[in-house]
């Protein structure tokens, strides 16, 4: 039966790749959209529970006054169809209809919408572009999206749960208190225009306090996270000190943040406490005048009265749930300054998938400043024939790595265009340029997953033999074999830690060499590839590149100019622009630059001062 309710909605569906709204009341509409034939549904259940309520304080009132009207003989011989029709709602009907409303709200809705929002917001993020993550904290990023899910679920749960059922509710006792008199009505409509009024007051200033609250939350969660991310650099340099003052700075905002959060509760509290007061004075007292003056029943009296202390008591769960709502709305407010950027990098409607088959490599009249019109790239004309191997040096700033960046499209170019084959990079899918080049980078992070996890995700189809195979071409097998983690688990399905900080430098790099191999892309990018391997595994794996670039495009950077000297040409970088283009010798020979670098190296590395 549960499993019914939980599967009227996939809430994992694909619902497009659109940026997000960045106002609350439209996003929250694009998660109700694949609820749409079932909130009225949902709503005509909440009403019926909420009248059926009332009308069980109504009933309550009658009985006392057929009890009083008749003996007790008389009331049992002329009620008893009455009493057993009462009696078999209230066993059966009532919560029949209690448990539909609860499976609907707690089933099909709660059930769904948080891992909704949550799935939303981090496929979406996923689509971000480099830059968007550099930007910010990883913990903030993953706080709001976590926040997120719960926010949106209880402010839609709260809304039918809560203000719904309060609002018909109330609706329900109006009716009631008009059938008694007129003048028992009019108090109870005045409190609701006056409960309306100081909830919007002080919900206003929650939902402004609450998305503060939000933010230093997300900060101190930021902060905290990014000193565990990089604890060895706060080991290295004995700055535990320094961390914890960083990371005070922000609890104690976020102490002070929540302790103007608890005020306007307590505030909240007395102003309830005040209203509620002159609705019991308001409607009771009339009521009892009603009585005396012979106007209205003792049952109508009691169900006067019960309907007010029921309000009395709802009054305060209505304005919790209400400021409830607008804390959750400063979170969501919070949370879409992340989650409703439009991605700086985006596919173009339509794009097709590259397509290699040479593997040719041109760049024309690329520029590239960072918006800030200079710095990057200066106009680069370059061309890269298929399955030539490029050396790409340069001092820092020199521009290769913006070059990789452009090539990887991990930002678009601000002038000018890059061709793989003749394709616009800029006009195919990312996913289909990024699959058709490997690169190795001079700190390969690793996926806090298993060893065969992090190696297979070059290939994920690829067979158990293949997986080890390029292992072992990356030198990596035989330490594999020794690796086990505080779960016991080892070899290939040993987890290696968070970046893979549970294993050595060399060691890192020869998994991610493992995984470019396996990977075999027709484009080769070598960054520093093997700067982290001391010199007897380098030689090994420097043989394993050579044959791994047999047939591939590749562009090595490299500050040990040794390691590219054997390349087809050697391209050299300043100030964004290519200054020199040849083969080693030839580049010697000229005595410019290149020559230059290469006789002020020191121990096979670009010097500082060139």
């Amino acid at each position: 039966m549960y499993r019914f309710f939980e599967n009227l909605v996939d809430p994992f569906a694909d619902a497009g790749r659109d940026t997000p709204p960045d106002r609350i009341w439209p996003y929250i509409k694009t998660h109700l959209k694949p609820y749409h034939r079932l909130l009225p549904v949902i709503g005509a259940a909440g009403i019926i529970v909420a009248l059926a309520e009332t009308w069980l304080t109504y009933y309550g009132g009658r009985l006392i006054d057929l009890m009083t009207a008749e003996g007790p003989a008389a009331f049992w011989a002329g009620h008893w169809p009455e009493l057993v029709a009462a009696a078999l709602a209230v066993l059966f009907i009532r919560p029949l209809l209690i448990a539909l409303n609860a499976a609907f709200l707690g089933q099909t809705l709660s059930s769904n919408l948080s891992e909704q929002a949550r799935w939303r917001a981090h496929r979406h993020l996923l689509g971000q572009s480099t830059g968007f993550f550099q930007n910010d904290f990883a913990g903030r990023l993953s706080n709001r999206v976590m926040q997120m899910g719960p926010a949106v679920e209880d402010s839609i749960f709260i809304a039918f749960e809560g203000l719904w059922y309060g609002a018909a509710y109330i609706l329900g006792a109006l009716l009631i208190l008009s059938q008694i008199h007129p003048l028992l009505m009019a108090p109870l409509a005045l409190w609701v225009v006056l409960y309306i009024a100081y909830v919007r007051w002080i919900a206003t200033r929650v939902s402004d306090a609450s998305e503060r609250l939000s933010d230093a939350r997300s900060l101190a969660t930021g902060r905290v996270v990014d000193a565990y991310s990089n604890i060895e650099t706060v080991k290295l340099f004995a700055h535990g000190a320094r961390e914890e003052a960083y990371a005070l700075s922000a609890m104690k905002r976020l102490r002070l943040r929540f302790q103007r959060f608890m005020r306007l509760m307590t505030e909240m509290q007395f102003g309830l406490n005040v209203l509620n007061g002159l609705l019991i004075v308001s409607v009771v007292a009339p009521a009892v005048v009603l009585w005396a003056n012979e106007t209205a029943s003792i049952g109508q009296v009691s169900a006067a009265l019960a309907l007010t202390i029921r309000i009395n008591g709802m009054s305060g769960w209505l304005m919790w749930i209400t400021i409830r709502l607008f804390e959750h709305a400063g979170v969501i407010r919070e949370g879409l300054r992340s989650i409703a950027q439009e991605p700086a990098v985006v596919d173009r409607p339509g794009a097709p998938a590259l397509n290699v088959d040479r593997g040719e490599i041109r760049f024309e009249g690329v520029s590239h400043h960072y918006g800030k019109g200079k710095g990057g790239l200066n106009g680069i004309d370059l061309t890269i024939p298929a399955g030539q191997k490029v050396g790409l040096i340069g001092r820092s700033g020199a521009g290769k790595s913006s070059l990789v960046t452009l090539l990887l499209r991990f930002r678009d170019a601000e002038q000018g265009r890059i061709l793989i084959d003749g394709q616009d990079v800029g006009a195919v899918t990312q996913d289909s340029l990024r699959a058709q080049i490997g690169m190795v980078t001079q700190d390969s992070s690793l996926l806090h997953r298993s060893v065969r996890a992090n190696i297979l995700y070059g290939r994920p189809e690829a067979t158990e033999a293949q997986m080890v195979t390029a292992a072992q071409r990356a030198e990596a097998d035989d330490f594999i074999q020794t690796l086990e983690d505080p779960q016991g688990r080892r070899g290939y399905d040993a987890h290696v830690g968070e970046r893979g900080v549970k294993l050595s430098g060399g060691q890192r790099q020869r998994i991610a060499i493992a995984r470019v191999i396996l990977k075999d892309a027709p484009v080769l990018i070598l960054d520093e590839a093997t700067s982290a391997l001391d010199s007897e595994v380098e030689a090994a794996i420097q043989q394993t590149l050579y044959g791994v670039m047999e047939g591939k495009t590749v562009i090595a950077i490299a500050h040990r100019l040794s390691t590219i000297a054997q390349m087809d040409r050697i391209v050299v970088l300043d100030a964004g622009r290519v200054v020199e283009d040849g083969t080693h010798a030839e580049l010697l020979a000229k005595e410019g630059i290149y020559a230059s670098l290469w006789a002020r190296q020191s121990g096979g590395f670009l010097a500082e001062d060139m």
